[in-house]
């Protein structure tokens, strides 16, 4: 397979090498119009003597899973090539001889690319195309600095692993490379071998023949042998040129001239690592001394062309690539930020991404870090709930509540977030209130027509059971039952007159019923019936009334209102409400619908701040005082007494507005 590619390439070179104005080309001795090429051994003018193709083909039938070594590369090795012979589910991984793995090390699969090792670039391909039946190869120009092991990480049959690398043998020339390059450099396509003594070559030959790598020895291929191939190598190609290409073009005869254009050095490389490029530097010298002339003694239309070649082709240290920061967490308060930190290594002007282990030199960043926006303020309960605002039923209880910073100052409520701010009153329910009196309404009529009377309500008492004073539970201050009520003198009194009332209109439970209601004059004996406009300064009695025959169910009762919530801008009240039978034992048999409120709102009115005259702002500026919190001091309380009162009374919190 190799020795195919290095024989066309050979021919290619004859036939099409950097063709130059006038028909002429350069030489791989950078002499133009010179005839001399680069053989497969790297050699300039070589005879493909100095070096030796070692291939072989990996058969082994594997039956564990795992790391399995397929061949040695030695050092000084070029013109590398491992490749599996069909796709498979098995991967190739390369190692060093000291143990660092160098593609698919560790069970863990790299992506194809390429990978630095042994000295020199190793391309590792992996064809993904659905179609495809190639498998994973190495590639590398070489040469290796040290010995490297090809290892398969079994998974299913071996389908065969071809292997084939050049290495220099007992008759190697040293390349002829101008003194301007540096070893490892690309030359024409190939790269500069490191020389081997007749007795590395030797022994490395004695190695190959010494270790049947699993039942199937390698090939060693030299001038001799690289024009006939075995049987099992269909694909190779004779050394001589094929009859079906085009022999190269016959180069006309060179014309007879003292001096000519030779290259003498290259530019400076555009980058120190990570394949940059450089040009040829040409000048025109003595043909036979080679000393360097001025060029217009050279044929200006012959100079050739500076053409592109890559150089420094190493790859570039490998760096940490720090992304940028995360929002924090939390808005304020301590949170905490991330930032993504990749290791990355620049080749052939673009940035890859590369295991992390290359940047081991390297200390690596922080990916996380701790941040805060901003200080938070919070929530703090200052003081237990307080008792409840009556001994039974529903009331009030009350605790003090403040923003506080986390210096411990007591702060704006803007300061913290209100969404989260605890309840500073909430309802109490102190149980059935049995040591509280529960009223009824008054009599709507007076006892008398005329003259002195009462009008009256009921009173209980409710305790564990229900009964009428004295009880020992309710104390002595008992609400009166009867109020006086006076309908002025009887004698020639203008009153209403009422008539007996209707049957009742149910023979249970709440009815009404009807009589009639006129205004007369009482006198001594008589009554003189008078039109009701004079007795409209009078409450007329009404003309209908509810009844009850006899007892078919309770009536509601309730305590007094409670004291309201707040004092301005609108509070509550509440009362409780029983529904008791006639012999005064809680009951479920009131309406509902005629059930009084339980809670009302109370004092809607705005919150009127007392101005005192006394307390002013001494300055335009008092709001920075306040901001400032300032107003603790007396010197600032008295200039900027009106803001600092206002501050003040805002922070007393809802107690405090009561």
């Amino acid at each position: 397979m190799f020795v195919s590619y290095l024989i066309l390439t050979l021919l290619h070179v004859q036939t099409a090498m950097l063709a130059r104005p006038g028909g002429e080309s350069i030489g791989c001795d950078d002499y133009l119009g010179s005839d001399k090429v680069v053989d497969k051994c790297g050699v300039c003018g070589g005879d493909n003597t100095g070096c030796q193709v070692v291939s072989g083909v990996f058969k082994h039938a594997l039956t564990s899973l795992g790391y399995h070594r397929v061949v040695e590369i030695p050092q000084g090795a070029t013109k590398i090539n491992i490749t599996e012979m069909h796709k498979s589910n098995n991967y190739l991984a390369l190692r060093s001889r000291s143990g660092r793995s160098i593609i698919n090390g560790n069970w863990a699969i790299d992506r194809p690319g390429k990978y630095e090792g042994g000295g020199t670039m190793f391309t590792y391909k992996r064809p993904n195309e659905i179609s495809s039946t190639a498998g994973e190869s190495f590639l590398a120009e070489g040469p290796t600095n040290e010995i490297l092991d090809v290892y398969m990480i079994h998974q299913q049959p071996n389908p065969g692993v071809h292997y084939e690398y050049v290495i220099m043998g007992t008759n190697a020339i040293s390349p002829q490379v101008p003194p301007h390059r540096r070893p490892g450099e690309p030359f024409n396509g190939q790269l500069e071998a490191e020389g081997r003594s007749q007795e590395d070559g030797e022994e490395k030959e004695r190695d190959g023949e010494k270790e049947d790598l699993h039942g199937e020895a390698p090939e060693i291929f030299t001038s001799e042998s690289v024009q006939t191939f075995p049987v099992r190598h269909p694909d190779r190609f004779s050394s001589h040129r094929p009859d079906n290409l085009v022999p190269p073009a016959p180069q006309p005869p060179r014309r007879s001239r003292d001096h000519n254009w030779k290259q003498l050095g290259m530019t400076e490389c555009s980058t120190t690592c990570g394949k940059g490029s450089q040009y040829p530097v040409f000048r025109c010298v003595h043909r036979n001394t080679h000393e360097e002339v001025p060029e217009s003694f050279c044929d200006s239309s012959m100079k050739p062309t500076p053409e592109e070649e890559p150089c420094n082709l190493f790859p570039c240290p490998a760096f940490w690539d720090i992304g940028e920061w995360s929002e924090c967490s939390k808005t304020c308060g301590l949170g905490m930020q991330h930032r993504q930190v990749l290791c990355r290594q620049v080749y052939a002007n673009r940035s890859l991404t590369v295991q992390p282990y290359r940047c081991q030199h390297l200390e690596k960043p922080e990916t996380t870090s701790t941040c805060q926006l901003k200080i938070c303020s919070e929530w703090q309960i200052r003081t237990d709930w307080t008792s409840c605002s009556v001994p039974c039923g529903v009331g009030q209880r009350t605790r003090d509540v403040k923003c506080v910073s986390n210096i411990g100052d007591v702060v704006d409520d803007e300061e913290c977030n209100m969404k989260l701010r605890p309840n500073d009153i909430e309802n109490c329910d102190m149980g059935p209130c049995a040591k509280s009196w529960f009223l009824t309404e008054w009599s709507e009529r007076c006892s008398a027509e005329c003259g002195a009377g009462v009008r009256t309500r009921s009173v209980v008492c409710m305790t564990n059971h229900v009964s009428s004073l004295p009880l020992e539970g309710c104390g002595n201050n008992r609400p009166a039952e009867a109020t006086p009520c006076d309908n002025g003198p009887c004698t020639g009194k203008v009153e209403w007159f009422a008539g007996s009332w209707s049957q009742c209109s149910i023979g249970c439970g709440s009815g009404t019923q009807q009589r009639e209601v006129i205004c007369v004059r009482k006198n001594a004996d008589t009554f003189e019936v008078l039109d009701p406009y004079e007795c409209s300064f009078l409450e007329r009695p009404p003309s209908q009334q509810s009844c009850h025959l006899q007892p078919c169910g309770a009536k509601w009762f309730s305590t007094e209102w409670s004291m309201c919530s707040k004092s301005c801008q609108g509070g509550f009240r509440v009362r409780e409400v029983r529904c008791l039978s006639d012999d005064m034992t809680l009951s479920n048999l009131c309406d509902p619908q005629l059930k009084p409120e339980e809670r009302e709102s109370c004092n809607p009115q705005d919150c009127v701040p007392e101005v005192d005259e006394n307390c002013k702002d001494k300055y335009y500026n008092c709001n920075v005082v306040v901001q400032a919190r300032l107003c603790v001091y007396n010197y600032y309380k008295t200039a900027c007494c009106a803001s600092c009162t206002r501050v003040a009374n805002r922070h007393a919190g809802v107690l405090g507005s009561r």
